[in-house]
């Protein structure tokens, strides 16, 4: 299953979310840019995915997409999971929600985490600090969820805040929220983010295996 994330989220709990065909399925573009298949060494599912989409993010251990489809950038990455981790509440986070969106993006432009649509927020639980003048200055939520896990996305601080400890405190809250229904958290991170990825492993996240990130377009 964590071998496909997507693949288990999009046919799974988060079906609902999903456009698919056959063998391949997609986020609601306004959701995410997300796409996977049953078996990515499947050409047929490849086919499936062109029904549905022209662009599409695909991970996985490894992806070769099929001959039409043109390959935009390939990004290394890893898979961490906090299978033996405890989370830790924070009294200081709010729940973020739709009406928090329009922040939620200039924040994500700023900070740069990684995809956040608008209906991003609609995956699942999306946690944040505010200054004291209430500007939001770092959040984390939860984005791709199958049987057992729940993905940690969207970890990011302003410029202007870190080095404070925020990233941290908000990365236990989501994965306290995560554990507290019976569930287990993992994320992903870029291979070089070796801050982010240094910081994941002293909260008790622990290295599953390497992936891709690859942009496709036919």
């Amino acid at each position: 299953m964590l071998t496909n994330p997507v693949w288990a989220a999009l046919s799974g709990p988060q079906a609902c979310f999903a456009e698919a065909a056959g063998n391949a399925a997609r986020y609601l573009p306004e959701i995410a840019p997300f796409a996977a298949l049953s078996d990515p060494a499947d050409p047929s599912a490849w086919r499936d995915l062109a029904t549905i989409t022209d662009f599409a993010i695909v991970t996985g251990p490894s992806v070769i997409p099929l001959a039409g489809w043109r390959t935009e950038s390939v990004t290394p990455g890893v898979q961490m999971i906090g299978q033996s981790m405890s989370g830790v509440d924070d009294p200081d986070t709010v729940v973020l929600t739709e009406k928090d969106v329009p922040e939620m993006l200039e924040l994500v432009a700023r900070a740069k985490p990684g995809p956040f649509l608008k209906r991003t927020v609609d995956l699942g639980r999306y946690l944040g600090i505010r200054d004291s003048g209430g500007k939001l200055v770092a959040m984390a939520g939860e984005r791709f969820r199958m049987p057992g896990w729940t993905e940690v996305s969207a970890v990011c601080t302003d410029p202007e805040w870190r080095g404070k400890g925020l990233a941290a405190r908000l990365t236990l809250a989501v994965a306290s929220g995560i554990l507290a229904r019976g569930e287990l958290p993992f994320l992903h991170a870029v291979h070089d983010n070796d801050n982010a990825i240094r910081l994941y492993g002293r909260l008790g996240f622990t290295h599953n295996a390497d992936v891709v990130f690859g942009a496709y377009r036919i």
